[in-house]
């Protein structure tokens, strides 16, 4: 896959996702119907799954066993980024009168979050390391690194930090 290939596919998931993610549960007004959100998560979906084929370069037989448990992989995703759009939903609607009991909540829920991101990865690797040589699953283990960056790079940019008191 050429170095363009990557970022014009890369691009396509970070602006879908973007409006996907707000769709799936933080109090966001939304102009589109339900239908037509579900119809973009499924796009979203779809492209990155190619964005992974390309990538991985698959043979028959990688792509046999590797694309049953990548769907159960994404199954869990969608589980565990549910989630992080309803926390972040949660701070939103405790921004402006934000306490301090609210705050150790928020970063209690945040850091059992990405604690369950990394069991997530860990589960998945000896199924992974089944499926695929070690050097693609590793490569598969970037792609989602670096999907996750651009889409942490956009919450920190239009997440507000806390108010000072």
């Amino acid at each position: 896959m050429t170095r363009r290939t990557w970022w014009q596919l890369t691009f396509v998931l970070i602006g879908c996702a973007l409006v996907v993610g707000p769709a799936t549960g933080v109090a966001i007004a939304q102009d589109k119907p339900a239908d037509t959100m579900d119809v973009l998560r499924e796009k979203v979906r779809a492209d990155k799954k190619l964005l992974v084929a390309t990538a991985l370069e698959l043979s028959e037989s990688e792509a046999k066993s590797f694309w049953p448990l990548y769907n159960a992989y994404q199954s869990d995703m969608i589980t565990h980024y549910d989630r992080v759009f309803k926390l972040i939903g949660v701070y939103g609607a405790a921004y402006q009168t934000m306490n301090d009991e609210t705050a150790t909540q928020l970063v209690g829920e945040f850091l059992a979050l990405e604690t369950a991101y990394a069991a997530l990865l860990n589960g998945y690797l000896p199924r992974l390391r089944s499926a695929l040589p070690p050097q693609k699953v590793a490569r598969f283990y970037q792609i989602e690194n670096k999907l996750r960056a651009l889409v942490d790079y956009e919450f920190a940019r239009e997440i507000p930090l806390i108010k000072s008191r």
